[in-house]
């Protein structure tokens, strides 16, 4: 983390898939040192590689994640499973080790982790001008849920700049200027 910034803050960076969530985290990395794994990416290494290894004969944990959008219901239900005793099971998993959860997809999920007070922040991307919607079979949830909504229906160097923004709203000292 540079000198000049604040402890980082526990986010939650929601939206419908390819709407840019994962390119937010990553800027916010690369610009203020945010610590971030997809939750996918997670959930394969934690559960889902050992779940779906010989049905789908993958060889690797990162073969079964870059085969993910085949199966995006099955994964969601998956994680709803492993959610059940506990519906923020895989957020405090994944906050063990990052500063954000990208990419939740179910509203029990975030009702519980706002219960549980595990997150400052919820983030909605949203691209929905220029890329499609989500089916409800793999996803549940809705502007509703967010505190903030980044428009991300412009050019990369437009959403940047808007992340970027947010980025020092959020994580350096003494910066009193917001403009999204």
């Amino acid at each position: 983390m540079k000198e000049n910034q604040r402890k980082p803050y526990k986010l939650l960076i929601i939206g419908n898939m390819r709407h840019g969530k994962d390119t937010f985290a990553e800027i916010l990395r690369d610009e203020f040192g945010l610590k971030f794994i997809s939750s996918s990416e997670a959930a394969a290494d934690i559960f889902i590689y050992d779940i779906l290894k010989e049905k789908y004969g993958y060889k690797s944990k990162e073969e079964c994640y870059e085969d993910r959008l085949n199966h995006r219901a099955e994964w969601y239900n998956l994680i709803c499973d492993y959610n059940k005793d506990d519906r923020a099971r895989l957020a405090k998993k994944i906050l063990e080790y990052s500063d954000c959860y990208v990419g939740m997809r179910d509203r029990n999920e975030i009702k519980e982790c706002i219960k549980q007070g595990l997150f400052d922040i919820i983030i909605w991307i949203d691209a929905s001008e220029r890329l499609p919607l989500e089916p409800s079979n793999s996803f549940n949830i809705d502007k509703s849920c967010a505190d903030i909504i980044i428009d991300n229906n412009g050019t990369i160097e437009e959403f940047r700049n808007k992340v970027i923004r947010f980025g020092k709203i959020l994580f350096e000292k003494n910066h009193k200027k917001f403009a999204l």
